[in-house]
């Protein structure tokens, strides 16, 4: 059963419908609406091309376009925007008849999709190509690829990685002598972070936080999920049509709580109502925050701001957790309509921009992170990034991403997490409660028909 219900937007995380999609805002979609119509053709035969992108993403998704239509001349491409509920718009237009031919797919939204047969098992069409499918793999993130593997079919190809990890003040590091993690293997421990975070927050002497050690740019409950999950436990199981959640192993609830702890005990992180008037993004724009989680779509918003250095870092790792740290999947993918009237052009459209031409203007526009080995290696990338010194960060971090739950019912699943923990990290619970009634409601759910 597919689960629809949409769900407000959340703050700067950029998470939109139903919870969990990064970089998105109506406003964002509103303004990129305009260039897009200006660029692209109203033929009523052209391939069409949903997808959701703010203004500067929605430049690099037309250089895409343009690059395949020197390639394809035959072949005419019209856009259409996306709205803060992809969801829910996909399946108004294709309940009318009016399904575009190829869709952005989300690592959390498409199962739904998957199942009610609206996107076509693209294993059809790499069935026919053997070298192509092989070479595609061989270039592939096995972690991102298989994402948008579900039932037994290929539903997406992924086009780019947003998984989390920190960034960090240069300058605020230096001055409290901390050298942190560079690689994904060599995490610090939460032990170790927990002390990073102490050293870089500050008070004035009336006991008011002028520098907080640590701000969550993401959404809270997921972050602290992360954090379960760094602490060796899945968060569902299995991470793929899963039939139940793990919120209530000790491991992952000891993660959670770590992450809850850092607001909440140890004061080193804001609270939720901490940032009413300004957010985790501005409080590590303005000094005001040494770290902060989040993803690539932070990287355009922190690059070029003179009085505060960033550099990268990745998650700690809890005692049950390692040896390495991990992080979430983070994955777009582009589907195909199944009753698409243009499969053979959309599939031409698909594998261009997802292949290594589409892919190295993805690496070169420094505004997505690739999920090809060979465009992650091109100069482009680098050159995007001059500012990162911890480059491995980000070209290390589709290998050591982890999936997000992929279920038709994630809406409806992600609501009761939402709920329970937000009073996990508000203080009014502890992450041990997780594994009581919500850990069964949401395990009903997963076993809902």
């Amino acid at each position: 059963m597919l689960d629809s219900t949409p769900r407000p937007p959340a703050a700067r995380s950029q998470v939109v419908s139903s919870r969990g999609i990064r970089r998105r805002t109506l406003l964002g979609s509103a303004l990129a609406a305009p260039l897009l119509a200006n660029a692209c053709g109203s033929d009523d035969d052209a391939l069409t091309f949903f997808f959701q992108a703010r203004p500067e993403e929605a430049r690099v998704r037309l250089r895409i376009i343009d690059e395949f239509r020197k390639r394809h001349p035959d072949i005419p491409v019209r856009t259409i925007m996306s709205g803060p509920d992809p969801l829910q718009q996909m399946l108004t237009y294709c309940a009318g008849g009016k399904c575009p031919d190829v869709l952005m797919a989300w690592e959390l939204l498409y199962a739904g999709l998957a199942e009610r047969g609206v996107l076509l098992d693209l294993d059809t069409l790499l069935d026919r190509d053997p070298h192509y499918a092989a070479e595609l793999r061989r270039d592939s993130f096995p972690a991102l690829y298989d994402t948008f593997t579900y039932g037994g079919g290929q539903y997406a190809l992924p086009e780019q990685w947003s998984g989390v990890f920190l960034y960090y003040n240069r300058a605020m590091f230096a001055d409290a002598g901390l050298t942190p993690p560079t690689r994904w293997g060599d995490a610090w421990s939460f032990e170790e972070f927990l002390d990073a975070a102490r050293a870089l927050t500050r008070r004035d002497g009336d006991g008011r936080t002028t520098r907080w050690g640590f701000a969550d740019a993401w959404v809270p409950y997921f972050s602290a999920a992360c954090f379960g999950m760094n602490n060796g436990a899945e968060w569902f199981t299995p991470s793929v049509n899963p039939t139940r959640t793990n919120v209530g192993d000790p491991r992952f609830a000891e993660g959670f709580q770590f992450y809850a702890d850092l607001a909440v005990r140890h004061r080193v992180a804001p609270r939720v109502a901490d940032q009413q008037s300004v957010s985790a993004p501005d409080l590590f724009r303005r000094g005001r925050a040494a770290m902060a989680l989040g993803g690539h779509w932070l990287y355009s918003e922190f690059a070029g701001n003179e009085g505060v250095p960033i550099d990268l870092t990745v998650l700690p790792v809890g005692p049950h957790g390692g040896p390495g740290s991990i992080t979430d999947v983070g994955c777009t993918g582009l589907s195909i309509a199944a009753d698409s009237p243009r499969i053979e052009q959309a599939w031409e459209f698909v594998k261009f921009a997802t292949g290594p031409v589409g892919q190295a203007i993805v690496a070169a526009s420094g505004l997505f992170v690739p999920v090809l080995q060979s465009a992650m290696a091109t100069p482009g990338f680098a050159a995007a990034h001059r500012e990162i010194r911890n480059l491995e960060v980000m070209t290390d971090g589709p290998a050591n991403s982890r999936p997000l739950p992929v279920t038709p019912m994630w809406g409806k699943v992600s609501a009761l997490l939402e709920r329970g923990g937000n009073r996990v990290l508000r203080g009014a619970a502890t992450a041990q409660s997780l594994g009581g009634r919500l850990a069964a409601d949401v395990d009903a759910l997963l076993g809902a028909p």
